[in-house]
């Protein structure tokens, strides 16, 4: 008897990274390592990635760690940085944003690596992307004050979508 050659939804259901994150996440909201919170966060951590992994799709496995540290910790001081001109920009009355839309070509071609080029856009102060468009090969992103689109798309592929590259291929 030979064994089959696909994988089953269980066997694709293992993301040891998510669950882990999962337990943990479950472990700081409640503030509390006692037994019954120990127990919930590796249920929790061991069964919700099994009872979603049919709409998660299959699992990205990056390539460098440390290059993702790096693209995390960029992200991060994005996110400090922009937090800051944003409220400059909103607090002070004589400020004049130039609200635009800026068109950022993918060059990224899997699904996740796409959706995660979408999460940092947006969760960067200033900025939201809003379309993710994969037949003209773009993303579009709406920026607060944006004098330079050009720029912008050629900073969020520098800064964001090369890392994601390197990271995800």
């Amino acid at each position: 008897m030979t064994m089959p050659t696909h994988t089953s939804t269980w066997q694709r259901a293992r993301r040891p990274v998510l669950s882990v994150l999962l337990a943990l996440t479950w472990l700081t909201l409640q503030q509390s390592l006692d037994l019954g919170n120990v127990l919930t966060a590796c249920v929790l951590g061991w069964g919700l990635p099994r009872l979603l992994g049919g709409f998660l799709g299959p699992a990205a496995q990056p390539r460098s760690f440390a290059r993702a540290l790096r693209l995390g910790f960029t992200v991060l001081w994005d996110i400090i940085v922009s937090n800051i001109t944003v409220a400059r920009l909103v607090l002070n009355p004589r400020s004049v944003p130039h609200p635009a839309w800026v068109k950022v070509p993918l060059t990224l071609t899997q699904p996740t690596a796409q959706a995660l080029l979408a999460s940092i856009i947006t969760m960067t102060p200033g900025t939201v992307s809003a379309i993710v468009d994969e037949e003209g090969a773009c993303i579009w992103v709406h920026a607060l004050d944006c004098d330079d689109p050009a720029g912008v798309a050629a900073d969020i592929d520098r800064r964001y979508q090369q890392p994601l590259m390197e990271i995800l291929g």
